[in-house]
């Protein structure tokens, strides 16, 4: 038998089983646009992947994900064709193999290697040989090279250079620029939005100590007096007071401005409030343990959400409601409740960091179609609450057009309602901006870009 027949009948290498299973989360995100933290998540528990392998997948799906937009423009010019004459599955082993070269400190040789036996097992071997050129092309630069050979000039186009050095698309970044108050800050806040969030934890009050948590190996948020943050990566469905209920996963962000609404001063009773966008329920269950003897009613349109609100509800006593429903259409009488949170279906920009997704999946279009739902949420609010009780906006997005616009078409079409001074509800917080709304920001505070207005009916 010749060398040549012995080398051909040779079994093929196996390809590396946390690739595959980057690759395969990749493709449920771009080809069914999926979710790629629920996707990962899943996945990771099939393939009973933990500890480092996990790490590592994680990065691999969320960093592809978050610098695709800087990829393409990098891949258009080492391919030969357009790339939207690539099949999508073929372009995303390619934005996959980039990644490792460019973004991670993986050897290139094993990179190449590596995804062209990815390639082979996923794609086939006619495709094995376009891979390993176009990769080898990726190598001959570093990141800021190519960078440096891609994107124009800073001082000619600084959007545009942003764009391509920050992984953001440019509508974003204008959007960004409009909302903050120093320019200056745009491109720290694109970079923040580019590193992975932590794993963020909210006892239930009177439920759970943050101490409890402490004690699990977290450490104490920096201004949530219920939130700690989980270091290391680890799983925290494994924690007893998360298992049980009486803690959960939530943005430091999110929590604040559950507790803003809280805190906020009312007059006379106060022991009826309503979520009225209630799923999945976070904000709901440290709201519904705020409330101490009150009730809470939490509201949803969609039947597995509620579920979702009551599944976060379930250690916490008290006559507490989930109703499956329409919040622009109450089915409850005018000026029912003392406080009531309207946390609105948002583009979700202000969540980029754990979302790597979404920032290549909205659109302008996006920001405008929800317009309308938006003010029809608030004004449902407004009319919700009691004269003397208070409503917050909220948002997870710091785009102008989902939160001071919204706010000011609203009031300024009904005459019993007036935006209060909210920076005080946020102790110990600093850089909250000159009120009177606040807006959170990955780069001041760490958290998700959470925009709350204070409304007090008249």
């Amino acid at each position: 038998m010749s060398d040549r027949n012995a080398r051909n009948r040779a079994p093929q290498r196996r390809p590396d089983p946390v690739r595959r299973v980057a690759y395969q989360v990749i493709r449920q995100v771009t080809a069914e646009s999926g979710y790629a933290n629920l996707a990962l998540n899943k996945a990771l528990r099939e393939a009973r992947l933990g500890g480092r392998d996990a790490a590592f997948c994680t990065e691999l799906v969320h960093g592809t994900l978050r610098w695709q937009g800087t990829y393409d423009v990098f891949l258009a010019r080492s391919v030969s064709r357009p790339l939207a004459d690539l099949d999508p599955e073929l372009l995303d082993m390619l934005r996959l193999g980039t990644h490792q070269l460019l973004n991670m400190r993986v050897d290139s040789y094993a990179a190449v290697s590596e995804m062209v036996t990815l390639t082979r097992n996923e794609l086939g071997q006619k495709r094995t040989g376009l891979v390993n050129a176009v990769l080898r092309k990726i190598s001959q630069r570093s990141l800021d090279q190519w960078i440096a050979t891609t994107a124009p000039h800073p001082d000619e186009d600084h959007e545009g250079y942003l764009a391509i050095a920050r992984a953001h698309p440019r509508w974003v970044i204008e959007a960004f620029g409009r909302a903050l108050a120093e320019p200056d800050e745009l491109e720290e806040l694109l970079i923040a939005d580019n590193e992975p969030p932590r794993v963020t934890l909210a006892v239930r009050p009177g439920l759970a100590d943050v101490d409890e948590l402490v004690l699990a190996g977290a450490t104490r948020a920096r201004w949530s007096p219920y939130g700690a943050v989980l270091g290391g990566g680890g799983d925290p469905g494994r924690i007893e007071p998360v298992a049980t209920g009486r803690a959960g996963v939530q943005d430091e962000g999110s929590q604040l401005v559950a507790i803003a609404l809280a805190a906020a001063k009312v007059d006379g009773e106060d022991d009826n409030w309503l979520d009225l966008c209630a799923g999945p329920g976070g904000k709901s269950a440290l709201l519904a343990a705020l409330v101490g003897d009150g009730r809470l009613t939490a509201v949803e349109p969609l039947k597995h959400r509620a579920d979702l609100v009551r599944q976060n509800l379930r250690a916490i006593p008290g006559d507490h409601k989930v109703l499956v429903g329409d919040g622009t259409k109450p089915t409850w009488p005018e000026g029912s409740f003392d406080r009531v949170l309207a946390d609105v279906p948002c583009s979700g920009l202000g969540a980029l960091r754990r979302r790597p997704e979404a920032r290549w999946r909205r659109t302008p279009q996006d920001v405008e179609e929800l317009r309308p739902l938006q003010e029809s949420l608030l004004d449902s609010a407004i009319t919700s609450v009691r004269p003397g009780g208070v409503v917050a906006y909220v948002t997870c997005s710091p785009h102008p057009d989902e939160t001071r616009a919204v706010v000011a078409a609203v009031l300024g079409r009904r005459g019993d309602a007036v935006l209060e001074d909210a920076r005080s509800l946020f102790p110990g917080v600093p850089d909250l901006g000159e009120g009177p709304d606040v807006q959170l920001w990955p780069h001041r505070h760490g958290t998700d870009a959470m925009y709350l207005a204070l409304v007090r009916r008249s």
